[in-house]
């Protein structure tokens, strides 16, 4: 977890840049269940987190992605850009760059962050109150951009 102030103390100012992937494979979207240790613990959620100094954000999602799942992944396309200031069940304004991609390879193991994963078909997903954050409207979004091949990314 990151741990930071400004040099006034307000925490309450800070913005991170996370990533959210939507990671697919045979028409299937991984989701992870959150370690019960974890803000949203128990509830569903898409591969994602924090990223780190020196990478970009591309970068950023491959990692998170092969970290919380053990899947390394191919085409990744940002899908949306959220910083909607009051985004449910944060405690700072997290600025999210929602990708989807392709599973590729499964090379490991998920890290401690997730209990569980499991591929849900696009029209069966778990409900929304069962899944953390906002990533069910993450992945309505990419269902809809499937039908409508609209301009990306979504600025929110």
């Amino acid at each position: 977890m990151i741990s930071c102030e400004f040099e006034d103390g307000n925490k309450a100012s800070l913005r991170h840049v996370t990533v959210d992937t939507v990671v697919i494979k045979d028409g299937k979207v991984l989701l992870v269940k959150r370690n019960k240790k974890l803000v949203e613990g128990g509830k569903w959620c898409l591969v994602g987190g924090y990223m780190e100094r020196d990478e970009t954000i591309t970068e950023a999602a491959a990692r998170e992605a092969q970290e919380e799942s053990g899947w390394k992944v191919k085409n990744i396309t940002l899908l949306r850009i959220n910083d909607a200031p009051h985004r449910p069940a944060e405690d700072r304004q997290n600025v999210a760059m929602v990708f989807f991609c392709e599973a590729d390879e499964k090379v490991g193991d998920a890290d401690w962050e997730s209990d569980e994963q499991r591929w849900f078909e696009l029209d069966n997903l778990p409900s929304e109150d069962q899944i953390a954050f906002d990533h069910h409207d993450n992945i309505r979004l990419y269902q809809k951009y499937l039908k409508e091949k609209f301009p990306l990314p979504a600025i929110d």
